[in-house]
């Protein structure tokens, strides 16, 4: 088993992780409704920035996150619910478990559980701000 080292690494696990998104039959219908087939690319490479600069403090990622999460909160009419974070980071587990072990893959793992749980509660709240 190898450890996560570098951003190809990271590049593997994000790619791998989506494959599994794009098939899965809760969490596929949204992503591949609200990302189009020419723009898995940039957003791979977008979420790979994002865990390079978690992982291993490097990368140039610009964004904000959960901004992107309520955005698609409301265009899924508020329906997102915490079995789709419970799913998705099943699958986030899951690939880093096929494919790497130690000190980075368990933080990714650890981030995941924590970024599961804040994105969760930022779309509710946001919710609970509009009286939904």
């Amino acid at each position: 088993m190898k450890t996560i080292e570098d951003r190809k690494d990271i590049h593997n696990l994000v790619h791998h992780f989506y494959t599994k998104i794009r098939q899965d039959d809760l969490l596929g219908p949204i992503f591949n409704k609200l990302i189009p087939d020419n723009q898995w690319a940039l957003h791979i490479e977008k979420i790979t920035d994002f865990w390079e600069r978690t992982l291993l403090g490097t990368g140039k990622f610009n964004g904000n996150p959960s901004e992107k999460h309520i955005a698609v909160d409301e265009q899924m009419n508020y329906s997102i619910d915490m079995l789709h974070f419970a799913r998705w980071l099943a699958l986030w587990l899951e690939s880093v478990d096929a494919l790497f072990e130690g000190h980075h893959a368990e933080k990714a793992k650890q981030d995941a559980r924590k970024m599961a749980t804040g994105q969760y509660l930022t779309i509710w709240q946001h919710r609970k701000n509009k009286a939904l």
